[in-house]
């Protein structure tokens, strides 16, 4: 091997050994059977299963890869941030500010191109512009409530979220990359919300 193919893998193994890292971040979220809360590296691996799974209702043709790709680098920058629980209050600002170094941080880990490669796709998502970013975003939102739901309640109960809320603040969010998925959800949730009356 040369040095050149070594100092490249041995860039690619810090990053990666740094990603580990996001095992460790812990979210609102709890796991289907509701003993514990998921940490982010779970939920990456999770939304990007929704995605090689739930493809097919995508609102047209996309390339499933790259979706997966957004979904398994786009909480990364947690391992920095931290996670901000969608019903929590944060500033939204200094979050991105957080968020947009440790990306920078992260990725630059990388070999250049990399690097580049990687940070672009995690700025498409982010973005939230193109046809894959909107239905990865409307993914990374999805998968919570689908827990929610199997856990009787989980996040929604520990925030005292209303349904008003969940639509504004999730289900608008999910409809914009996903309608389907949304309108096979939202009658779900309603239902649900409907009983914590």
């Amino acid at each position: 091997m040369t040095d050149a193919a070594q100092d490249r893998l041995t860039a690619q193994m810090a990053f990666l050994m740094e990603a580990d890292r996001l095992k460790s971040v812990v979210r609102a979220t709890r796991l289907a059977d509701g003993s514990r809360q998921e940490n982010s590296a779970e939920h990456s691996w999770h939304a990007a299963l929704f995605a090689l799974t739930l493809a097919e209702h995508a609102p047209k043709d996309i390339d499933t890869g790259k979706v997966v790709a957004m979904l398994l680098l786009h909480d990364l920058v947690e391992i920095d941030a931290g996670d901000a629980p969608v019903f929590g209050d944060h500033d939204a600002a200094a979050i991105e500010a957080q968020e947009q170094a440790a990306a920078t941080r992260l990725f630059g880990m990388l070999p250049g191109d990399q690097a580049a490669a990687f940070r672009a796709l995690w700025d498409e998502f982010e973005a939230n512009e193109t046809a894959e970013a909107r239905f990865a975003k409307s993914l990374d939102r999805f998968v919570p409530p689908n827990l929610n739901l199997a856990n009787g309640g989980g996040s929604w109960v520990d925030y005292k979220v209303s349904f008003d809320t969940f639509e504004a603040r999730v289900g608008a969010k999910i409809e914009r990359g996903a309608p389907r998925l949304w309108s096979w959800l939202s009658p779900r949730a309603a239902a649900f919300f409907k009983k914590l009356l």
